[in-house]
């Protein structure tokens, strides 16, 4: 099994208002976390990005937390704080350039000695590309088209580099980017930073298995896990790749009690935090496309009609069609009886582990013994203190059990995954 965790900085999961609650700017509070997880023996730490702030009705959305440090800056710092770990930024390669990223890489990879790791997402937003000198051109059909290249160009620059010290000059001529010259960096410890890619699309499935080591996905049960995986494992082939090329490990959460029913409170505690009726009501206003200020958080679903394009939120993707979800929505509270937050709560969970320790560290087991993962990446709800209690009371029983390692076994992340050093192709 592998395990990597994901800072709560910004995202809908973080509970601002429990006490224990600390910065998500302040460098100790990433020290912590890093630190824990390296005490868990963990693959890997690892940082979203923001490269906008959100708006919500033509303000900024104030429950966002505003601000979040570049990810690459932090992991630097954290290469020299930690040993062990991974340290996996996630930029996005629609507006940043091969030559300039590539180098920032190779360079974390140098000062961790081989634990760097790059989370590729793409972006066909144009709120988003007003930050850049790009802009937002990108159609969302060609993001992926951009960022299979880039993948490319990046390795075709860490390759210019030959495995014992010898620099040489490089030349990519693409649809892209046409670039040439000599690259600064040496080859890495590992050869290449692991490459990461999130997205559950077709497109991104596909471009996971041509290009990523490790996909970063979400399902909801062992069901849709299990298709998940048979799915993005078959496509390897026709890229020349073997099943274990590429690693999969879908985002959960996890919530630990002294027993089965302690957890499942703590948990719908956690929940109700998660989704305030300010939260509630903004959740829905992101689906319908329109101001529901004036509707009753802890009343029925709105019966009007989504508005497709309204501009109310920008910064946000949303996944999905907006009528087929409402269409869900109404039927999931219908059938059950909920209110429009009970609603948001049932539908909006992300995949979690609830129970004893022994309880959680079985389910996870499980999802990786019917090969509906090989790993997960798990996102506390709190900063930055939120994975104390699983490296406390359930890595030990994975470790017991065999499922997880007690020590770690190499120096680079490649190692840790179980991943080859990528062939020199110079």
């Amino acid at each position: 099994m592998h395990l990597a965790a994901h800072f709560p900085g910004v995202n809908a999961t973080t509970v601002w208002a429990d006490p224990r609650s600390r910065s998500q700017i302040d460098f100790s509070s990433f020290v912590h976390l890093a630190r824990t997880a390296e005490r868990g023996k963990f693959d890997f730490f690892f940082l979203a990005e923001g490269l906008r702030l959100r708006e919500h009705n033509g303000r900024i959305h104030d429950l966002d937390v505003v601000g979040r440090p570049e990810s690459l800056t932090v992991l630097n710092a954290l290469a020299a704080v930690t040993e062990r770990l991974g340290l996996a930024a996630t930029v996005n390669a629609t507006f940043n350039e091969p030559y300039e990223l590539a180098r920032r890489l190779a360079t974390l990879d140098h000062l961790s000695e081989g634990r760097a790791a790059w989370n590729v997402v793409t972006s066909s937003d144009a709120f988003t590309g007003e930050n850049f000198r790009r802009g937002g051109y990108l159609d969302r059909a060609d993001r992926y088209t951009r960022a299979a290249e880039f993948v490319a160009t990046a390795r075709e620059l860490w390759d210019s580099w030959t495995p014992d010290g010898e620099s040489r000059p490089f030349a990519h001529e693409g649809e892209q980017f046409t670039i040439s010259g000599e690259f600064t960096v040496p080859r890495s410890p590992q050869g290449h930073p692991v490459v990461i890619q999130a997205g559950d699309s077709g497109e991104g499935r596909e471009f996971a298995a041509s290009a990523a080591d490790i996909i970063f996905t979400r399902h909801g049960t062992l069901e849709a896990g299990r298709d998940f995986y048979a799915d993005v494992k078959a496509r390897l082939a026709a890229y020349g790749r073997q099943p274990d090329d590429l690693k999969i490990m879908p985002g959960v959460t996890v919530v630990v009690g002294d027993n089965d029913a302690e957890a499942q409170e703590r948990a719908y505690e956690i929940r109700r935090r998660q989704v305030s009726p300010q939260n509630a009501i903004l959740a829905a206003e992101q689906l319908w496309g329109t101001d529901l200020s004036a509707y009753d958080p802890d009343g029925p679903l709105p019966e009007i009609a989504p508005v497709l394009d309204s501009g109310l939120v920008k910064g946000r993707v949303l996944h999905g069609d907006p009528f087929a979800v409402v269409a869900r929505w109404r039927a999931i509270a219908e059938a059950k009886g909920l209110s429009l937050r009970q609603t948001v709560i049932e539908t909006t969970t992300r995949q979690s582990f609830i129970g004893s320790p022994q309880t959680v560290a079985a389910e996870l087991t499980a999802f990786v013994d019917e090969r509906a993962a090989d790993g997960f990446i798990l996102v506390p709800h709190l900063t930055p203190g939120g994975l104390d209690d699983f490296v406390d009371r359930v890595v030990p029983l994975l470790q017991e059990s065999g499922a997880f390692r007690s020590e770690y076994s190499g120096s680079t992340l490649r190692s840790h995954l179980g991943l080859a050093e990528p062939v020199w192709k110079g």
